[in-house]
């Protein structure tokens, strides 16, 4: 007669997969409301027009609706992070503004500070990635509006 063996112990290969993703969910969850904060910081400084603000936009050359416009831009992309469905766009639109930032920086102001927004680009390239069915679901229902 011959007999069968079956293995003792079996690996569960989607439990680390489903551990990782839950993870990065989080790191990625927590990145999202720390940028939303930082971007809020930054707005409303511009918002109020703290003598920093002033200063560097009077460095830049650029006049004072312009840092109002640009606060109001940061303050609703932070708002925009925090609400799921519209956390990928705000994180495509942090994109665009992060990379003037970076240009801005690297022409007009100090070249070394140049560094951070180009970092915090990556951040938020990855929150548009993991929020992108959301992105796709914000696009269908507008189409169906439309």
């Amino acid at each position: 007669m011959s007999e069968t063996t079956t293995p003792t112990h079996t690996t569960d290969t989607a439990a680390p997969t489903a551990a990782t993703r839950s993870r990065g969910a989080v790191a990625l969850t927590v990145a999202r409301v720390a940028l939303a904060l930082f971007f809020a910081f930054s707005a409303f400084a511009k918002l109020i027009a703290h003598e920093s603000a002033i200063e560097t936009f009077d460095r830049m050359g650029w006049s004072h609706g312009a840092m109002y416009l640009i606060g109001a831009l940061e303050m609703a992309g932070a708002v925009a992070l925090l609400v799921p469905l519209l956390s990928g766009v705000a994180a495509m639109a942090f994109v665009g503004l992060l990379a003037g930032a970076s240009v801005v920086q690297l022409t007009l102001l100090d070249p070394v500070n140049a560094i951070m927004p180009a970092l915090l680009i990556v951040l938020v390239v990855l929150i548009a990635r993991d929020r992108r069915d959301r992105t796709a679901q914000l696009i269908g229902l507008v189409r169906r509006r439309a």
